[in-house]
């Protein structure tokens, strides 16, 4: 029996996660570490993914990951993701990152990233999901120039492939 695969809203796939910024996840410079951001990413973006796709899902990349301000120590970091577009088995998601000063209340976006999910089944293999549906004008926009970033990355991923290939001869 073949399980049918539905359209989903992507209001549907949202995943939000705070966390507090302690000394220790922060530089010498008492803002966050990039890799700790990232760890939060990722966490936040394969919620997103399962909670669309109701199966097991895995990174196959990320896309991008655009540090635009600094997060202090002693800020609140929330990270909200998205699924924005499906391939087969594949779903891109987007994450929005803000930073707040609680005693203050300035907030500020500090991060935007996309990264790739594929679905899996038990035995680790690809499985196919259905389609996001945007209803926002934000989800339009993010929906619409998709393609373009899935035209990039596939381009990204022949260029590593080659590259690959080239360091195995060193």
């Amino acid at each position: 029996m073949i399980k049918m695969k539905k359209t989903k809203k992507m209001a549907e796939t949202v995943a939000i996660k705070s966390a507090q910024v302690f000394p220790p996840d922060t530089n010498y410079y008492g803002t966050l570490f990039g890799g700790k951001l990232m760890a939060h990413i990722d966490d936040v973006a394969s919620i997103s993914a399962t909670r669309f796709a109701r199966n097991p899902t895995v990174t196959a990349s990320t896309d991008s990951v655009d540090f635009l301000r600094p997060i202090k120590v002693g800020d609140t970091v929330t990270l909200k993701a998205m699924v924005t577009h499906t391939g087969r088995s594949s779903m891109e998601v987007f994450v929005r990152v803000t930073s707040e000063n609680l005693i203050t209340g300035e907030e500020e976006v500090a991060a935007l990233s996309f990264l790739t999910f594929v679905a899996i089944d038990e035995n680790g293999r690809p499985v196919e999901v259905g389609n996001v549906a945007p209803e926002t004008e934000e989800e339009r926009w993010l929906f619409d120039t998709a393609p373009a970033r899935a035209a990039y990355r596939k381009t990204r991923k022949d260029h590593s492939k080659e590259l690959s290939s080239f360091f195995k001869k060193l």
